[in-house]
């Protein structure tokens, strides 16, 4: 989708975050049923469904601020315009990934909404949109800084996953 900025109004921009919010959870979601189940907490997807909470309640948010401000009058853009703003790549999560490589994925697609957010700031005119997608970008950097604080925290050493263990082959050496 193209986005003319210039020409968004408080109600559009509204429905564009909702949607990328939107987009982004159910990517997230996707990604919990691909990783499997937990196996400890700070796994693979545990962190993604940490990440689809925190996209929830953005969305909700959005949704209850459009409300207040426009009722229910028709979204113009909704989800199925946009593909990966903020969503983390399809092609990355895989069984048994390991924590870190989520938080990695998560840390991308995190960087990647608010470097969409800054460029969307310096198109924008208006100045209701403008503060929206400051505040928006804003929140993108709170979860980046969320997400490095997770990876400084986990232990040091390698992060093996778990076919990599289990392969008598492998080398955990190298």
């Amino acid at each position: 989708m193209s986005i003319d900025f210039q020409t968004l109004d408080l109600k559009d921009a509204l429905d564009l975050a909702i949607s990328i919010e939107e987009e982004a959870k159910e990517r997230y979601d996707d990604f919990v049923r691909q990783v499997g189940s937990a196996r400890y907490p700070g796994d693979a997807e545990d962190m993604f469904r940490l990440m689809a909470g925190y996209e929830a309640k953005h969305c909700a948010e959005l949704n209850a601020r459009r409300h207040a401000l426009f009722g229910d009058a028709p979204r113009r853009v909704r989800k199925e315009l946009l593909d990966d703003v903020e969503a983390p790549d399809r092609g990355k999560p895989r069984p048994f990934m390991s924590g870190r490589q989520a938080m990695e994925v998560a840390l991308a697609s995190e960087e990647k909404a608010r470097d969409f957010f800054t460029g969307a700031l310096g198109a924008v005119t208006d100045p209701k949109v403008k503060d929206l997608f400051a505040v928006l970008r804003d929140e993108e950097e709170e979860h980046i800084r969320l997400v490095r604080s997770r990876l400084e925290r986990l232990p040091p050493g390698p992060d093996v996953e778990e076919d990599e263990a289990d392969d008598p082959g492998s080398d955990p050496g190298n």
